[in-house]
């Protein structure tokens, strides 16, 4: 069996990977490898998947464990693994205990992956508009010091997610993220009319990550709803008229 593909960040210096969508089992909406239990796939093919992306990065898939992801700030400490869909409400999750892996799953929202090496402690957030104005990159840092992580040493990775060129937002979008700090205005540009803009999710997680004393936080280079062949991608199902979706995901590993 073929392990399937992965995104890295050698800065990281913690076992992950930034999975795309090639090398799982799933079929039709959801090929091929769709991490979510939460839609319509079969059960049976996203725990495949799911095994898989953990054995390619050296871990036991019993220990990967996954959300029930909201779009809020909510960030849940890891000591005993869950069952597959049976994660807490939450968009975040942190963990010093060695063999645990953290996964998120995306289809056009950021992934970011943080780790303190010298410490032990890492951390996964799933970070849309909602969840990163609410804060979660902020919770996620702050519940990986107290698990013993330094917040200077910490290192975070934002990966494939909507690029800005593809995020056309309407004016409650832009309102919301302004009412917040009227310097976030820098996050927009004009879209196609005077209503609309197109708004820079990874920068803007970037700003926040980088005013929470996490400098430097590696970018993505890739669009989702550009790249139909390597991700899923809500904003593209939207675009062709809905339908099922897969999402791909982010894992990492102590």
């Amino acid at each position: 069996m073929t392990l399937p593909p992965f995104l890295s960040v050698p800065a990281l210096a913690a076992r992950h990977g930034f999975f795309t969508r090639e090398g799982g089992v799933s079929t039709g909406a959801f090929a091929a490898l769709n991490g979510s239990l939460g839609g319509q796939d079969a059960r049976e093919n996203v725990l495949e998947n799911r095994a898989r992306a953990a054995r390619a990065l050296g871990a036991d898939p019993a220990l990967m464990v996954g959300l029930t992801q909201v779009h809020g700030a909510a960030v849940v400490p890891v000591e005993t693994p869950w069952a597959p869909g049976a994660g807490p409400a939450a968009d975040a999750m942190v963990t010093a205990r060695g063999g645990v892996a953290l996964a998120i799953v995306t289809a056009d929202c950021a992934p970011v992956l943080f780790a303190d090496a010298a410490a032990g402690v890492i951390g996964a957030a799933h970070a849309g508009w909602r969840g990163a104005l609410a804060g979660v990159l902020e919770a996620t840092v702050a519940a990986m010091v107290t698990l013993g992580a330094r917040r200077e040493a910490i290192k975070a990775a934002i990966g494939p997610c909507i690029a800005q060129r593809s995020y056309e937002v309407g004016a409650d979008l832009r309102a919301a993220v302004l009412a917040q700090d009227p310097g976030n205005e820098r996050f927009f540009f004009q879209g196609r009319d005077p209503a609309h803009w197109q708004f820079d999710l990874p920068g803007f997680c970037a700003a926040r990550l980088a005013a929470a004393g996490i400098a430097g936080a590696a970018l993505p280079t890739s669009d989702t709803v550009t790249e139909e062949a390597r991700f899923f991608s809500h904003r593209r199902r939207v675009l062709a008229g809905g339908g099922a979706i897969g999402h791909q995901m982010s894992v990492i590993v102590l």
